[in-house]
């Protein structure tokens, strides 16, 4: 396994924002999870699939030498909270009421659908205990807005913009740099990232690849563009990842092609 990649990003006064990636493998779709690190505590955004991965990230944030006092789950695909029970589980973990119920009702059927990965697969599931709040909040001096997302990537997700550090928590409304995972809401998905750009944030975190600005931003609008075009021309299956990766053949992390096909063309249910 590929060492992550780990970096402060953005420093304003007391505030830090630290991201961690997992790897741009093949296989490993570049995860990316976040700290916002304040005087006294820090607030991480998602935890990481495999679990030497989700341990390493632990172990960053035990490096900056202050308590972890929040974990917010942006929504309910396992790569963005399988590894929380291998290195936090000690943590108050906050997320959506829908996010919560699939974890609780579906977390142990994903341990049991990923048992080939052996000794990356945590040895328990963590169940968020904290209802994320929508709305305003003011978290050791630094202003939170919590927002639900629908009918994007997944069904449904959690943002967190700080505005007056001009940050946008997007998570997988963005895929910087890498193949995006696509669904059947795209036309909806695209206008929600038109709107991103009509912002005055500057700064987005994702939830694949490196942070990123507006230019990313719309280079998803633009791929989610050619993504439905070619599925109304009745591209699909090995034809449709052919195409895309022939048209974005800069774009990382093709793997996913592989996770996500078999749902979009095939009726499998979503992982």
């Amino acid at each position: 396994m590929s060492d992550p990649i780990s970096m402060v990003v953005k420093q304003t006064g007391d505030v830090r924002l630290h991201t961690f990636v997992s790897s741009f493998e093949y296989s490993n779709i570049a995860n990316a999870t976040h700290i916002v690190e304040t005087a006294n505590q820090l607030v991480l955004v998602d935890s990481q699939f495999l679990v030497p991965y989700a341990r390493a990230f632990r172990d960053y944030a035990d490096s900056l030498g202050k308590p972890i006092k929040r974990l917010y789950l942006s929504h309910r695909h396992p790569d963005h909270w399988f590894g929380t029970g291998a290195a936090f589980a000690d943590t108050p973990i906050y997320a959506l009421p829908e996010t919560m119920k699939f974890i609780q009702e579906h977390g142990e059927d994903s341990r049991s659908d990923h048992w080939k990965l052996g000794d990356l697969v945590p040895d328990q599931i963590v169940v968020p205990g904290e209802v994320a709040s929508l709305g305003e909040e003011t978290i050791d001096g630094v202003r939170y807005l919590f927002d639900r997302v629908t009918d994007t990537e997944i069904d449904v997700t959690l943002t967190i913009r700080l505005p007056e550090l001009g940050v946008y928590f997007a998570q997988d409304l963005i895929y910087s740099g890498t193949h995006l995972y696509l669904s059947e809401d795209l036309g909806h998905w695209i206008r929600v990232l038109q709107d991103m750009l009509l912002t005055d944030y500057e700064l987005f975190m994702p939830g694949h690849g490196l942070p990123a600005d507006k230019n990313e931003v719309a280079r998803n609008i633009e791929y989610l563009n050619a993504a439905q075009q070619a599925i109304g021309n009745g591209v699909t299956d090995e034809a449709f990842k052919e195409f895309m990766l022939q048209r974005y053949p800069e774009r990382k992390c093709p793997g996913i092609f592989d996770i996500y096909l078999p749902r979009l063309f095939g009726g499998a249910s979503s992982y």
